[in-house]
């Protein structure tokens, strides 16, 4: 059989609230997710045993194949589906590590769709669906990678109906242990940080069709309630929303899932364009990419 190729595409949370903490220590989330233009690309060549090599510039961060999602998403598909034809993952790695942008998150999904390719599964096969939950939180919402609303600890999907956000999206090469922000967060077991009102009452979000601008306006009304505490942890996530705030043109700009990338939106494409290339100038040290949400 041929080789397959899948991209995982980054994640970015436009918005990111933490409804509270469950007894069984799970954050319960509501948080409005978005796909940008920037991947890591993964390949399978279909055999027997399972395997992942990595490649890229950022390759080095990606530690032990055995602790990567990858294969552990691999692995327990495999526990679940009989006769599971497996083989050789190779993911090119560019998107960088711990940087609240669901990369790994996305690397599996993204090795999910081929291993369901390679073997006949549907993408709503509900092997495939406790696979993703049980791999990480993030893994559903990367599965299916359109704009949506996600609630729960990740399970509850919305789809949206976005316009093209153009954006810039900078990491501080500095990584963010999710854990880390949300022990820092400090919510009890058992603990609501809003009112059972407000869990039921939600967010409505523009319909289908609806301008950028009144996106812009929506999301701003909103915000990331990881921003503080992952800002403690690391203070030049300051820095970057600064840096992206004061960029020619930025309608918004917030941080992504617990850090420390950072995103702004902008009317079009050539200010993001103008914006990344002047933020690239000022901190040659931080990855940036400007490109398109949605």
């Amino acid at each position: 059989m041929q080789e397959l190729v899948q991209e995982g595409r980054a994640k970015v949370n436009l918005t990111l609230r933490v409804v509270g903490r469950r007894v069984d220590g799970y954050h319960d989330l509501e948080s409005v997710v978005a796909f940008a233009d920037c991947a890591d690309r993964i390949t399978l060549t279909p055999g027997a045993a399972l395997n992942l090599n990595t490649t890229g510039p950022l390759a080095q961060a990606c530690g032990d194949a055995e602790d990567n999602l990858v294969f552990k998403a691999a692995q327990l598909l495999s526990e679940r589906v009989p006769d599971l034809v497996l083989g050789d993952f190779l993911l090119d790695k560019m998107l960088p590590v711990a940087a609240g942008i669901g990369g790994g998150s996305a690397d599996a999904a993204a090795a999910l769709r081929l291993l369901a390719r390679a073997n006949g599964l549907e993408l709503d096969d509900p092997r495939l669906i406790e696979v993703a939950r049980l791999t990480g939180a993030d893994v559903p919402v990367c599965l299916a990678s359109n704009a949506c609303v996600m609630t729960g600890v990740g399970e509850t999907l919305l789809p949206l109906s976005l316009p093209k956000m153009p954006c810039v999206m900078v990491n501080p090469r500095v990584p963010v242990a999710t854990r880390d922000v949300f022990k820092a967060l400090g919510l009890r077991n058992g603990q609501l940080l809003v009112s059972a009102t407000d869990v039921f009452r939600g967010t409505d979000w523009p319909e289908a069709g609806a301008s950028l601008e009144d996106w812009v306006e929506a999301l701003a009304a909103e915000h990331n309630d990881l921003e503080a505490p992952a800002t403690r942890i690391q203070p030049v996530i300051g820095d970057v929303l600064a840096a992206l705030s004061a960029s020619n043109g930025a309608w918004l700009a917030r941080m992504s899932g617990s850090g420390a990338t950072c995103f702004a939106i902008y009317e079009n494409t050539a200010d993001a364009k103008r914006a990344a290339q002047q933020i690239q100038r000022d901190h040659p040290q931080w990855w940036v990419h400007a490109g398109i949400l949605s």
